[in-house]
């Protein structure tokens, strides 16, 4: 028993000198260190939790602490603190050159990212995004929208309608998640890709667990003992971005060939520059290239699906905001109402130079904005530091240390969103007409007569991170999903599977996101469909 209490005393010494020793500071003294704190192990067993349960966690203590930065101790973790206001958010987003994706990360990561633009710091990264905004140009994404998308939307709409008519269960999320991945193929691959793809599970499994190794301090011995699938997941996605960049290289010598049994798509619709071609005018290292890729159709395929997916479960679990969508909609459709099966003319009219002005349809975009407020793509965000650096509140946080932020965290907190912050509400980002915060006034005083959009700073709401990293996919992800969401919702109606002998979680509980680095639903989202026969049915 006595030397029990001594090996106790000794560790909690060791805790206790560790901590003294660590130089993060503010005004001079120790940060507060996050509720629940224990010597030696710190915050580890919360890390050790499945992901959604620890992103309430950091939800619950920014509701404790506000704006307040605090210190969190995980056997996996370098020196790390969690900041909550927007100022301090900002200076991390802003200093691109100070706080780095980093070894913490990347050795974490490369199996998977290698050296793709998620990975990337300095000359590698700014190639990639060179080459990234050259593929989301505005000429592109209006191409993207109004030609390319509209035939795999019919084939969606196809797809729900068999459901529709058999009364059979369909995973939406399964449904959205083929058509991001088959528009991406088009668009940056010039490549016929589907979300059934042996890559997609695989790129799945490996991303669920490269978040094991950020947070789970044992991942090493963990793999060495169970790594098979993972080791053989991680070939299958590697092998993939090597297909698709061997492809390309041989169709620039002779497009009429092409060596993989993936078939590419010909037709008359020619982009300004597809992505992969960006990629190989910039890069001569073909593996490069390849890493590149693979972390672009991450990006622009699951990221957009999961997102649509949690704004239909947002408007299962909330019909109210259905009246409003539709009698929005209605401006956009054929004739204000009725149409049904037999009405060849029922599709709504959202050109890309509608959708890119957010103000033009204020209710769907707020529905979009809302959804990605809640649900943001990637929830949970970290940097590490090249050199000192102290924080607009006075926090000094030595070189080699971790700042991580949490969308998760914010997009619920009180002081930015309100006291109805955990609510979701898309009218919050409504304005009436009238100036307000936000908002550009038009007309006699400078007021507007239509309500307008809100617009929050980067930094209050970085689900599209801020400042020089800034998502370039941003506005092809809003357009699309504004597009899709509405296209959807105006020709049918969903219900939410509830039984759960048939994928539903029974009365009372709500879906949470699976392990992963981004934000998918965990079992998908199973749901009845039926054709909508008039914008009134929802009355």
């Amino acid at each position: 028993m006595l030397g029990i209490a001594l090996i106790a005393l000794v560790l909690l010494a060791i805790w206790f000198l560790q901590g003294e020793r660590s130089s993060i500071r503010r005004n001079g003294k120790r940060l507060p260190r996050a509720p629940g704190t224990l010597p030696f192990a710190g915050n580890g067993f919360w890390f050790l939790k499945p992901r959604y349960q620890l992103l309430d966690w950091f939800a619950t203590i920014g509701h404790q602490v506000g704006f307040d930065t605090y210190e969190i101790s995980v056997p996996s973790l370098p020196p790390a603190i969690v900041v909550n206001s927007p100022e301090n958010v900002e200076h991390v987003l802003k200093n691109n050159d100070l706080f780095i994706k980093g070894d913490f990360f990347r050795s974490r990561s490369w199996d998977l990212f290698g050296n793709g633009i998620i990975n990337a710091d300095g000359a590698l990264w700014k190639v990639q995004r060179k080459a990234g905004l050259r593929f989301f140009s505005n000429a592109n994404l209006k191409l993207f929208i109004d030609d390319i998308l509209p035939p795999i939307l019919e084939d969606t709409t196809r797809i729900l309608d068999q459901a529709a008519n058999s009364g059979e269960v369909v995973d939406l999320q399964h449904v959205l998640l083929e058509l991001t991945t088959r528009l991406m193929g088009k668009v940056a691959y010039d490549m016929d890709m589907h979300g059934s793809l042996p890559f997609s599970k695989a790129f799945d499994f490996a991303s669920g667990k490269i978040t094991d190794r950020l947070i789970n301090p044992f991942w090493k011995l963990s793999e060495s003992l169970f790594g098979t699938r993972l080791r053989k997941a991680l070939e299958d996605v590697k092998s993939f971005g090597r297909t698709i960049v061997a492809d390309s290289v041989q169709k620039r010598k002779d497009p009429t060939k092409s060596p993989s049994q993936i078939p590419a798509i010909r037709d008359d619709q020619l982009l300004h520059t597809n992505l992969i071609n960006a990629l190989l005018d910039n890069i001569d290292d073909h593996q490069v290239v390849a890493d590149a890729a693979m972390n672009f159709l991450s990006a622009g395929r699951d990221t957009t699906a999961q997102s649509m997916t949690w704004a239909f479960y947002s408007l299962m679990r909330h019909p109210e905001a259905l009246t409003p969508l539709l009698d929005e909609l209605s401006s956009f459709g054929p004739s204000h109402g009725n149409h049904n099966d037999n009405n060849n003319n029922n599709t709504l009219l959202l050109p890309y130079d509608t959708l890119q002005n957010p103000s033009s349809i204020p209710y769907t975009s707020a529905l979009f904005a809302e959804t990605l407020r809640l649900y943001p793509p990637v929830p949970f965000e970290l940097k590490e530091s090249v050199a000192p650096s102290t924080f607009p509140d006075g926090t000094f946080l030595p070189a080699n240390s971790v700042v991580l932020w949490i969308p998760w965290s914010l997009g619920r907190s009180p002081l930015i969103w309100g006291p109805d912050a955990a609510d979701f509400r898309p009218q919050r980002w409504i304005l009436p007409g009238g100036k307000e915060k936000g908002v550009e006034g038009e007309g006699e005083g400078g007021a507007s007569s239509t309500p307008r959009m809100l617009t929050r700073t980067a930094y209050e709401n970085p689900v599209f991170n801020a400042g020089p990293r800034t998502c370039l996919g941003k506005r092809m992800a809003e357009a699309l999903g504004a597009k899709v969401i509405a296209a959807l919702v105006w020709e049918f109606e969903f219900e939410e599977v509830r039984d759960e002998r048939r994928g539903g979680l029974g009365i009372g509980k709500e879906r949470v996101s699976q392990n992963s680095l981004t934000l998918p639903m965990e079992g998908g989202l199973p749901c009845y469909v039926k054709r909508r026969r008039s914008i009134c049915d929802h009355s």
